[in-house]
């Protein structure tokens, strides 16, 4: 590469990881705070809320990294002709077919990250959240330790702790459990303790009354105990972790056995062929746009004003592709023969700027046959 391509290339790197940065961060601050609040909130430290917040980020990463491309192939465009940088290569007789090869060596770079991000980290780091998000919804215990709050950590159980002392007792507890909805039955204690044994984990109270409701005879009886026991083990039974998401299958799995996921994990093989494609249509996707933003604003003429124009057709066709991506995915998933469908925004993307880089390159063409061309001779 010449010396002009490194420049353009680092220049290229330097505002992708800028405008990657600034879009993750983001993304990120408005996804964070609801995390927030449903971890906290669930009674679990912060710490689970910073693992989640990690195992998240390949996926936010993979989301804004083509938005990251584009926007740094146009900027790092507009700016090198905004300073006549651009103009005076052209001048000097590259055409926008040559400069665009810091352009591409740009995205197969990015293409190379999008690969490792989509195709091994974001399914690896979707499989560990599900699995922590499954271990911390039957963490009941943490659940419940929450004072002065009506939780329902099952559907039909609420529990409400008024106070809790350091040393772990539980004060003026309410339980109302209405999952036999013929004979609901509610209790209230003074005191009480979780007792974590062999056969589960008990809620121990003392000093109570038991509330039961007989729906058929339409009769409330209450019962006064020194001691009751109340197995919760049961709530923790509710997780809905029973099958593998899509998002969460490693793409090795996709390939070879795919037959084997769809019986295992319950999904069609229209949807595994989608996810598997659109893994790869990732990488293809972030090469596009890196050539889309740069043939685009090669259409324009220098400018002290800029490119605008041009940056706005280069943002409407991103826009375009978008929204060929994601009106091609269900007929992916109806016939998985259709897979090919999956890749067409992307070779869109790279012919609209073969078509660019053409028209753009026929004023220099015309240029030179009228200067080579023999001068007509004076009469």
């Amino acid at each position: 590469m010449s010396r002009f391509d490194g420049y353009f290339l680092r220049q290229l790197l330097v505002l992708f990881g800028f405008f990657t940065l600034v879009l993750v961060g983001v993304f990120w601050i408005t996804r964070s705070v609801s995390l927030f609040d449903r971890v906290i909130s669930g009674g679990q430290s912060a710490m689970v809320f910073l693992e989640f917040t990690a195992l998240t980020l390949p996926t936010l990463i993979r989301t804004v990294m083509p938005m990251a491309v584009f926007a740094a192939a146009v900027y790092a465009t507009n700016r090198l002709s905004r300073e006549s940088e651009m103009t005076v290569m052209l001048a000097t007789g590259s055409s926008p077919w040559r400069l665009a090869r810091a352009v591409l060596v740009f995205g197969l770079s990015a293409g190379l990250m999008m690969a490792v991000i989509s195709v091994f980290l974001r399914p690896a780091s979707v499989d560990q959240l599900e699995l922590r998000q499954d271990e911390v919804a039957g963490d009941v215990t943490a659940q419940l330790l929450n004072e002065g709050e009506f939780l329902h950590p099952a559907e039909g159980v609420t529990v409400y702790i008024g106070d809790i002392d350091l040393d772990g007792t539980l004060r003026e507890v309410f339980v109302s459990d209405r999952r036999d909805g013929i004979n609901p039955v509610s209790y209230s204690s003074a005191t009480a303790y979780l007792v974590n044994q062999a056969s589960g984990i008990h809620l121990v109270m003392l000093d109570g009354i038991a509330l039961r409701y007989d729906q058929a005879g339409n009769t409330l009886s209450s019962t006064l105990f020194e001691d009751a026991s109340y197995d919760i083990s049961e709530l923790t039974q509710n997780s809905s972790m029973g099958h593998r998401s899509l998002e969460a299958i490693p793409t090795v799995e996709l390939i070879w056995d795919r037959e084997a996921v769809s019986v295992k994990d319950d999904h069609s093989i229209g949807h595994l062929v989608d996810e598997l494609h659109q893994r790869f249509s990732w990488i293809a996707i972030c090469i596009a746009v890196a050539l889309v933003g740069y043939s685009t604003l090669m259409l324009g003429s220098f400018s002290r004003f800029g490119l605008w124009p041009q940056i706005l057709g280069a943002f409407t066709i991103l826009v375009l592709l978008e929204g060929v991506r994601g009106f091609v995915s269900p007929f992916v998933i109806n016939d998985p023969r259709l897979w090919g469908l999956l890749y067409l925004p992307a070779v869109m993307g790279v012919l609209v700027s073969v078509l660019f880089l053409l028209a753009a390159g026929r004023p220099l063409l015309r240029k030179r046959v009228r200067n080579g061309a023999p001068k007509p001779s004076p009469v």
